[in-house]
């Protein structure tokens, strides 16, 4: 058996510029993310011949196949088919500590989790950008998804990075050189709060990237926003400047299309607003998931009382992007 586990991501700033409609078509997008220690685990074995069924795959359903074309889980079913791993029996299990669809990237961390446990079931071990660029084929060209790319590269990689795509590299990832006072800095300005709301990504990201030639102005102003902030981050400027510029970058997204945002979103941003948040957004696509809110921390007593009915979730940056966390070959 072998068990992967990959991080959930939270994106500060470039969301929209991350998708191929936009960087393919309008120059380089660019985004700002950073992974925390809240994952998605995948277990993985050979299942013994022994049963009706060929394979297992337990998620939010159970089931049980006889063979890949049956499998409802469009991520597994292309992912087993992209690793010639279609004849196989196959018992995945995925558990994660943050529900999903709800802007944290948790499909690609999937996607990436389950490349990352399979690879190594087979007997190979593959590198970081590998499995990125794996996981982007499987979820844009194989299952054929209205997604951007960064949150697999984010899943992958790990790490408080600037991630860039387009032109002669397609995808470059690199790592913002901050201390780690700086780093915890950071973070310790950072709250994260779910809504209750979960949506399907793609669906709501396919509305944007159909509106993509009539927001150039948004997503360039967007795209310059990732330079300004990883500077404020590395050029030793006033923390609460990160801040400030959240709160500008989620008033242009939230222009970008009238399904990002809602009224529930909306008065609950103000409420965080009014109790002394320098900024914040909604994470991922859109309508639901994870605010962020960025405050200073003598302020997150306050803003916990006005986010009443929203649940609070603690949270630590992490570095490691998907691992494996447990290998054991001695299966039936």
């Amino acid at each position: 058996m072998i068990i992967s586990r990959t991080p959930f991501r939270i994106s500060f700033f470039g969301g929209g510029t991350d998708y191929p409609a936009w960087y393919k078509n309008y120059g380089v997008g660019a985004v700002l993310s950073v992974t925390i220690d809240k994952y998605c685990y995948l277990s993985c074995r050979r299942l013994p011949p022994f049963f009706d069924h060929k394979s297992k795959i337990i998620w939010s359903k159970i089931e049980l196949v006889k063979n890949v074309d049956e499998i409802e889980h469009p991520a597994v079913k292309e992912v087993l088919k992209h690793l010639g791993m279609h004849e196989d029996g196959m018992e995945i299990h995925y558990n994660a500590d943050l529900p999903a669809r709800s802007g944290l990237g948790s499909s690609s961390a999937f996607t990436v989790g389950l490349l990352n446990a399979l690879y190594t079931l087979n007997g190979t071990a593959p590198d970081k950008r590998r499995l990125a660029l794996e996981a982007l084929h499987v979820e844009q060209e194989c299952i054929g998804e209205s997604v951007g790319s960064q949150d697999q590269v984010a899943a992958a990689f790990g790490g408080l990075n600037v991630i860039t795509f387009g032109g002669p590299d397609h995808i470059a990832v690199v790592p913002l050189a901050v201390t780690e006072a700086r780093a915890r800095e950071l973070e310790g300005h950072c709250m994260l709060f779910f809504t209750g709301l979960s949506r399907n990504a793609a669906e709501i990201a396919a509305v944007q990237i159909k509106n993509t030639p009539n927001k150039q102005v948004e997503l360039m102003k967007m795209h310059a926003m990732v330079g300004q902030a990883a500077d404020i981050v590395t050029g030793g400027h006033d923390i609460r400047e990160f801040g400030s510029l959240l709160h500008e970058s989620w008033q242009l997204k939230r222009g970008l299309t009238n399904v990002i945002s809602n009224d529930h979103i909306d008065a609950s941003y103000a409420k965080a607003r009014h109790a002394g948040a320098l900024g914040g957004k909604l994470l991922g696509a859109g309508g639901g998931g994870f605010i962020l809110v960025f405050a200073e921390p003598a302020k997150h007593a306050e803003i916990r009382k006005a986010m009443t009915g929203l649940l609070e979730i603690p949270f630590r940056f992490e570095r490691s992007g998907s691992q494996i966390v447990y290998r054991g070959y001695h299966e039936a």
